[in-house]
């Protein structure tokens, strides 16, 4: 069972940056957090210049004098070890320790998170101040926890640092052990690419080409990744040996990082950065048709690292830099209603950015709950009242976890090699997008998953229905997994693109979808990426339950489809094309349950129709009727299940209770037909 985080009650708190104000200002900041509810404080996350302002020499008096007023005040404190902004003395004297570009050339100081993981000295200097700091607050009253660095690979997720190409060919012969092994892995005889000593490998480096060796961009973002994991360790290890009384997370989901892996070997619990704004950005376009609802997908992935987390970051107001990331600001109701969109998805502890807006800086526009000029604002009466709604229900609501039948499977192997291989890595996120969508809209809870080399059968066993689209990379190990899915009853959906390469990214000499044909019954016959003048061929459906409507097209890429199994059934055919009549969607029957294989990317039509086919329905359907436009979740344990209603619409939304109920929010009776006004939530006892 992966890691959660274990709280009698929902928790809500707030990042506070006192080096930000005067002190005169905490004590009445700390009571008005309490008169809100707030009872956690982040802080020091990016205090490694107060904290040791010549190097060498420590001071932990600032921080001690928060903390003991924090702690009169009745608040518990997580501290952020500082190690996401070196002070410019570090930065200064040991220019080793900087991130480079692809070219070479180096970030200089003056913003966050330009250090690289593998340099010795920032090592060493960033265990001194860990150490120096656990040990100079572990004894503290007020600390329940630590948070280490901030957002591991935001801003950036490559790093092309002297250091970092050292520490890759250590890992690469870690790894393969052999140059011999490492050119076939890479497949090096390609364009006389063999190499005849370590020191010849590099990371990605600028050439002729904008394309790289793909195998080898694979292993770099695994470096990548297991780098970040070994930086995050040298702190971790050091709190555990110091604070073993205290929990240990760290917050965000970042490319080129497996925190499935990071979470199971170092944290108590994962803990995300929630900014349901940046889902708006694009508003009504195809590619967020969602608007901040699409959000849930974020936090839907988040449970399957940690399925009950911590949000470290909530939205408090209008994002932006002063430069970038322009946000409007959230109406009114909307911030009440991404707490509770957390809430629904696993969160119970909730910590809101940032108390006060602040007055300097890049962030001068990521406004917090308070304004520069700190009196009261709709936002602040807004946060309170999720404060007093969870005072008296918070206790009912923690531990209880997300339920799901349904889930969209993903692996980072696939997402990394998609990032450079654009015949598959697109596609994800075209059927990613559609499946949540419809099922959202539909409200068929569902979870996203991340099929990873330790994943059981019995994680996979408590889904009816598991969508993994375009897993180019499948092992016959994967193969041999899902395969014992769907034979003990699950319902398994591929993609187009699915099983034609092995770990290395290396294209399989075995009949598409290679691991797999057997399950599905069927072989790949002819293919083609449909892009530019390559029309998408329209869909002929043939299944029971449901139709297409006219003209829907097989989007993205067409696979045509070669029975090879009687027991195969034909779900849909191509229309028009030079393949028309040829299969585009099969079905077969493996032990207890089915396999489908769809040569394509899904869209929104497709999806419908297999939802019917499949009898997919919303776990309340038969008392309560809900319009799209409103998102409905459960949270259950020992008994108890509480279903979420969450109005993303700013105008009110008809829903039809054909049995009593109980707003556990505001203790309202519920019954028959009903309004839920714009942004408002319900949570209801069921």
């Amino acid at each position: 069972m992966a890691s959660s985080i274990s709280m009698k009650e929902l928790t809500l708190g707030v990042c506070y940056y006192p080096e930000h104000w005067p002190e005169e200002l905490w004590a009445d900041d700390f009571r008005r957090m309490r008169e809100m509810n707030l009872s956690v404080i982040r802080l020091a996350e990016f205090s490694w210049a107060m904290l040791e302002p010549v190097e060498g020499q420590f001071d932990f008096r600032f921080f001690q004098r928060v903390m003991d007023l924090a702690y009169q005040y009745g608040l518990q404190v997580i501290l952020g070890t500082p190690t996401a902004t070196p002070p410019a003395w570090l930065t200064h004297r040991y220019p080793e320790v900087l991130n480079a570009s692809r070219e070479g050339v180096l970030y200089r100081h003056g913003m966050r998170r330009h250090y690289n993981y593998s340099s010795p000295k920032y090592r060493e200097l960033c265990a001194r101040i860990v150490r120096n700091m656990v040990e100079a607050y572990k004894d503290h009253p007020a600390v329940i926890g630590w948070q280490i660095d901030n957002e591991l690979n935001c801003e950036i997720n490559e790093f092309y640092a002297e250091a970092d190409h050292q520490a890759f060919r250590q890992w690469l012969q870690a790894r393969y052990g052999t140059l011999d092994q490492l050119n076939k892995a890479w497949g090096t005889v390609f364009w006389s690419q063999t190499y005849t000593d370590w020191e010849q490998v590099h990371l990605t480096r600028p050439m002729v080409s904008a394309s790289p060796n793909p195998h080898l961009a694979l292993d770099e973002k695994r470096f990548i990744s297991d780098n970040a994991i070994s930086f995050a360790k040298l702190q971790a290890d050091i709190i555990r040996e110091l604070a073993p009384q205290h929990w240990v997370t760290t917050n965000g989901t970042f490319g080129h990082l497996d925190s499935h892996k990071l979470t199971d070997e170092l944290l108590d619990f994962f803990s995300y950065d929630s900014y349901p704004q940046f889902a708006t950005l694009s508003s009504g376009t195809e590619e967020n048709p969602l608007g901040d609802r699409a959000w849930s997908m974020n936090l839907s992935n988040v449970r399957s690292i940690s399925p009950n987390f911590c949000v470290m970051e909530q939205q408090s107001g209008p994002g932006g830099w002063v430069d970038r990331i322009e946000m409007g600001t959230p109406r009114p109701g909307q911030i009440r209603l991404w707490s509770y969109q957390s809430v629904l998805h696993g969160t119970d502890l909730l910590v809101y950015f940032r108390w006060r807006t602040a007055t300097m800086g890049t962030e001068i526009y990521w406004h917090g709950i308070n304004d520069y000029h700190n009196r009261p604002n709709r936002r602040v009466r807004e946060v309170a009242q999720v404060g007093e709604e969870l005072a008296r229900v918070g206790s009912l609501l923690a531990g209880t976890v997300y339920q799901a039948e349904v889930a969209l499977m993903q692996s980072y192997d696939n997402m990394w090699d998609g990032e450079l291989d654009r015949w598959h890595g697109p596609l994800q996120w075209q059927s990613m997008r559609s499946w949540y969508k419809q099922l959202q809209y539909r409200h068929i809870p569902a979870d996203v998953i991340t099929l990873r080399e330790k994943t059981t059968i019995e994680e996979l066993l408590r889904y009816k229905v598991i969508i993994y689209p375009h897993s180019a990379i499948m092992t016959d190990e994967t193969a041999k997994l899902l395969t014992q899915y769907v034979q003990r009853g699950g319902t398994l959906l591929f993609g187009a693109r699915t099983g034609y390469k092995d770990i290395h990214g290396q294209c399989y000499m075995r009949p598409f979808p290679g691991p797999v044909a057997e399950l599905c019954g069927i072989t790949v016959e002819d293919f083609t990426l449909v892009k530019g003048s390559v029309r998408a061929a329209e869909l002929q459906w043939e299944g029971s339950r449901s139709q297409l409507p006219a003209c829907t097209a097989a989007v993205g890429f067409n696979e045509v489809l070669q029975v090879e199994d009687a027991a195969v059934e034909v779900m849909a055919r191509y229309a028009s094309e030079y393949y028309r009549g040829k299969p585009a969607l099969t079905r077969r029957t493996e032990g207890q349950g089915s396999v489908w294989y769809y040569g394509a990317a899904y869209s929104e039509p497709i999806v419908d129709a297999i939802i019917d086919e499949l009898d997919l329905t919303a776990p309340f359907a038969d008392w309560l009727e809900v319009p799209a436009n409103v998102e409905a979740g459960i949270r259950s344990a020992d008994g108890r299940s509480y279903l979420f209603l969450l109005n993303y619409s700013e105008q009110p939304a008809q829903l039809v209770l054909k049995k009593p109920a109980v707003d556990l929010l505001s203790g309202v009776k519920l019954d028959g037909t009903l309004e839920l006004p714009g942004y408002d939530v319900l949570v209801i006892e069921v």
